[in-house]
């Protein structure tokens, strides 16, 4: 047999074995699935006891788990600012939630709050990879033209601009165009069936005609936001919950069918091992709006307490990062920007301005100590800092409080008055850091703002 004959041979068993026609060498696919809303206790994972989640569960089992994972806002749009561009969102004015209710000094309306057009994303770092790029469901960035998710880095897009909207399809065009299911750009369609089904078939058709080229996509559920929308066949199969707890048990299975089958799909394109798979939230599960449960941590979504900035957070990556771990110190959404270039072939030392930082080294036991030893989170006066396990909460309206979180995890010891140094200290940190901030672009009326002291002071008086 010749030389180029017996090469061709072996580059085909080669392909055969690895699946799909990636080879052993090429850079690893990635894939970030986040929900919407979903309550740190929530899932199997994390002892959760609302509804079987096998397939996270296995996900967890096959991966590493984070049970001290943070977003960088309690709220949805800021907290995707921060997440998509490695940096705190504070740093270029997306400090609150671009909804109704908003007041902007500069004008800005509805759509037109957005993520700035100087801010570089995920997407575009990796485009720059040679990665082929795709978001499907949620976009929450910006609902103008200008902000669109094919502009900002997505070779395809398939879901909506806004911020919520209806699992199932809507009649007669009947909603905002900012909440209409859209392709590609300026394609607006109805699907067909139940959105969280429909969305997982899109994420799986992608991989099938990216198979043999290295791919990102973005999986980002509107599972389990608000509206409470639940198969009949899932609300069946639901026992021991009633109302909107009942729902959220159907929605979040659902949820979790949906990235079974995306799992399997990638195990029957061949793709699985070289596959690097992150599974998180957006913020912290609101306990009103779909009676999600944040245990043991205190408050919920749109409050600084553990319940409104600690997230579920697995990853996997199978012969890479060893299987059944527990990373026990605290992480970011900050760092999925700087991980996932690093593990694509980009140089993070060349991206000035980085809040997160390359976890790879610190799960390989590469690097020892905490990836951070400080985060902070902030909206308008009300704010929060950790250093190492201490945390201060500041608020507009009462004393600040202070927790020590590897003695107190549900934050019901507030400890200020016994540490005046420690709380001095930490305002003084606090402070240094928000010089460094740009003013926020808009703002909140204050009927939507003290929602968030209702939601905390009503935890408080349940726990009491």
């Amino acid at each position: 047999m010749k030389f180029t004959q017996l090469l061709l041979v072996l580059l085909f068993w080669g392909k055969v074995i690895l699946g799909a026609g990636q080879e052993a060498s090429a850079p690893p696919n990635i894939i970030l699935i986040l929900s919407d809303d979903a309550g740190y206790a929530d899932f199997g994972f994390h002892g959760g006891k609302l509804v079987a989640t096998p397939n996270l569960d296995q996900m967890a089992a096959e991966g590493i788990r984070f049970p001290q994972a943070y977003v960088t806002a309690a709220v949805c749009g800021p907290s995707r600012a921060g997440m998509i561009t490695g940096r705190y969102q504070q740093r270029f004015g997306f400090e609150e939630n671009n909804v109704p209710g908003i007041m902007s000094p500069a004008g800005l309306q509805g759509e037109e709050m957005g993520l700035p057009l100087d801010q570089r994303t995920l997407p575009q770092y990796l485009k720059q990879q040679g990665y082929r790029t795709a978001l499907f469901g949620k976009w929450h960035l910006g609902g103008a033209d200008r902000y669109h998710p094919t502009k900002r880095g997505f070779d395809e897009f398939y879901g909506f601009r806004g911020g919520a909207r209806s699992y199932y399809p809507y009649v007669n065009e009947g909603a905002s165009i900012q909440n209409r299911l859209e392709r590609g750009f300026g394609r607006y369609e109805e699907h067909e069936g139940y959105l969280t089904d429909v969305l997982v078939e899109e994420a799986n058709a992608f991989m099938e005609r990216n198979q043999s080229r290295p791919f990102f996509f973005f999986l980002s559920f509107n599972a389990v936001h608000t509206p409470m929308h639940a198969l009949e066949e899932d609300l069946a199969k639901v026992q021991g919950f009633s109302g909107k707890r009942k729902k959220l048990a159907a929605m979040t299975m659902a949820l979790d069918r949906a990235c079974g089958r995306l799992f399997k799909k990638l195990k029957e394109l061949g793709l699985d091992e070289n596959t690097l798979i992150v599974f998180t939230n957006d913020n912290g599960g609101p306990s009103d709006a779909n009676e999600s449960v944040n245990d043991p941590l205190s408050g919920t979504k749109a409050n600084h307490l553990e319940g409104g900035i600690r997230v579920p957070f697995l990853m996997r990556w199978p012969g890479k990062l060893q299987a059944g771990q527990v990373y026990p110190h605290p992480v970011s959404t900050l760092d999925l920007l700087p991980t996932f270039l690093a593990v694509a072939g980009g140089d993070i030392n060349q991206l000035p301005g980085l809040d997160g930082v390359d976890l790879m080294p610190y799960l390989t036991g590469d690097n020892k100590p905490r990836p951070h030893q400080v985060l902070y989170w902030k909206k308008e006066t009300r704010a929060a800092i950790r250093n190492g396990d201490w945390k201060l909460i500041r608020f507009p309206d009462r004393p600040a409080e202070l927790y020590k979180l590897s003695e107190d995890i549900s934050e019901v010891n507030d400890l200020a008055v016994q540490h005046p140094d420690k709380v001095r200290a930490l305002f003084k940190e606090l402070f240094a850091w928000e010089l460094e901030l740009k003013r926020p672009l808009w703002q909140l009326e204050r009927k939507y703002e003290g929602l968030a002291a209702k939601r905390m002071d009503n935890h408080r008086k349940k726990k009491k």
